[in-house]
């Protein structure tokens, strides 16, 4: 859980400034508003459980299944596969 805290400080504002963009830019991939949904959720957690770790199971395990694994299009710009491959770190450290 350590890494994931590391990487929660590292990412989480960047993750809260792109992801919103990355939806609105990409309005072609339907799937990006159910990231923005899940990474609000996830967010939202992390900030409410203070020094906690929070449970965020469910989030992590819904963002894989609607990414595909966090499978990065082929029409992904620089942001949009940064976005996802904070998420797959985030991810992967939380069930470290």
């Amino acid at each position: 859980m350590d890494k994931f805290r590391e990487l929660k400080n590292l990412y989480l504002e960047k993750l809260n400034k792109y992801i919103p963009i990355v939806a609105r830019v990409h309005g072609n991939h339907p799937e990006l508003r159910e990231v923005q949904t899940l990474f609000k959720a996830i967010y939202q957690k992390i900030q409410d459980s203070g020094e906690e770790m929070p449970d965020l199971e469910v989030e992590f395990l819904k963002l894989r299944e609607i990414t595909t694994d966090y499978m990065i299009p082929e029409d992904a710009c620089e942001t949009y596969r940064a976005v996802y491959e904070m998420l797959a770190s985030l991810d992967k450290a939380f069930f470290a």
